[in-house]
């Protein structure tokens, strides 16, 4: 994948490890291979290397991710991971985490009317949607530039609003710290392949099953299509790019609720799926799979596949734990000291950034505000497809 570091290439012992599945417990190292972390959030062996899940368990499926985990979303019960805690770029992923710290706080009828302030600092080469300065939105128009084309555009509309980047940034740090996502440095709140900003599989599932408790979140990231304002009274339609949502260039999943897909030409491809069955809703976090563009999709399609066979056949390895917030006092303090020794990017491992990936790295510089029209017709003429270089 362009923009990945050799240090993120697993060994053929781990790769076959993963094709073969599990019949047993099984711990082996992966790349960077490091000792147990007894302190790990949700769990001791959620913080070790390699493959985790219990003795008994389905065969799991050949996958090639640096990093993903199964749980269930309502007994926050982890079915199986694999490097949950390693730090790496989030790409779109981290959009979750914005949505769930700013959704709440602005009416979806509310309006806004952009202007080109909201606009700066966009980083070059993000994903648009096609927010034009002059034009007046609603919130729910602004969201759902978020949730289904990924527009870094109206995630920094939305941020202005919010009292600025910086602010948002700093709240967007507070929740995390609250979920107890303590492998999580967030550095701008749309994702973008900035230096130092990294996530986990663990934290982004716990990112998607908070997110998901609000009906707002669930419902944008459940929608396949949204009329997108053009300006005046014209509008033009925007789809969702979650592939297993739509169908787009791969099968759609059946009983998936959601919710954001990711892709930078540094971090690869990045998904965190939620799907329902039988009464069991399952969360699936994938993180860049060394295959082509469709391999995130497919690799979370298999691990729900496994996760709704296992179910009540497997025991877990881990939780998802409750935020903070939500905790007695007893327990914040208890579950305080034992994230600690997890906290921060570098305890988790986070890879350095070669000099060689500076180029994307832009987040510090200002982007021109394109005019309307020509941001539109820029939109509509690129095309649909998944090869694109930019984020997504």
């Amino acid at each position: 994948m362009p923009g990945t570091s050799s240090s993120h290439h697993v060994s053929r012992r781990a790769a076959l490890a993963i094709g073969l599945g599990a019949a047993a417990s099984v711990t082996l190292p992966g790349p960077r291979a490091e000792a147990a972390s007894p302190g790990a959030v949700g769990g001791a062996r959620l913080g070790r290397p390699g493959v985790q899940v219990a003795p008994g368990a389905p065969r799991l499926p050949k996958l090639a991710a640096q990093s993903w985990l199964v749980a269930d979303r309502d007994t926050g019960d982890v079915l199986a991971s694999y490097e949950a805690h390693r730090a790496l770029p989030p790409a779109s992923t981290l959009k979750m985490l914005f949505a769930d710290t700013v959704l709440p706080k602005f009416g979806r009828t509310q309006l806004h009317k952009v202007t080109a302030a909201d606009l700066a600092g966009i980083p070059y080469g993000s994903s648009l949607v096609g927010v034009q300065a002059g034009t007046t939105y609603t919130v729910e128009q602004l969201w759902q530039g978020v949730f289904l084309r990924s527009g870094n555009d109206a995630v920094h509309v939305l941020a202005s609003m919010n009292g600025g980047v910086a602010e948002t940034v700093r709240q967007m740090q507070a929740r995390a710290a609250d979920l107890q996502a303590n492998d999580t440095h967030v550095v701008s709140p749309d994702g973008f392949d900035h230096r130092g900003q990294v996530s986990s599989a663990y934290d982004l599932t716990l990112f998607a099953r908070a997110g998901l408790r609000n009906d707002d979140f669930r419902g944008y990231c459940a929608t396949k299509t949204a009329d997108f304002p053009a300006g005046g009274k014209k509008t033009f339609q925007i789809q969702n790019t979650d592939r297993l949502l739509t169908g787009q260039g791969v099968q759609p999943y059946e009983g998936l609720i959601g919710v954001k897909n990711g892709y930078t030409s540094h971090a690869g491809n990045t998904f965190t799926g939620a799907a329902t069955r039988g009464g069991r809703t399952l969360l699936v976090t994938v993180m860049h799979p060394r295959a082509g563009y469709e391999a995130v999709y497919e690799e979370t399609a298999a691990l729900l596949d496994w996760g709704f066979a296992a179910a009540g056949k497997a025991d877990p390895v881990g939780t998802l734990v409750a935020p903070l917030s939500e905790q007695p006092e007893s327990a914040r303090a208890a579950d305080s000291g034992a994230g600690a020794a997890g906290a921060g990017p570098e305890a988790a491992g986070a890879p350095a950034v070669s000099r060689t990936d500076d180029w994307a790295f832009g987040g510090s510089a200002a982007v021109a505000v394109l005019a309307g029209g020509g941001l539109l017709a820029l939109r509509r003429r690129a095309r649909p497809s998944g090869r694109r270089r930019r984020q997504a």
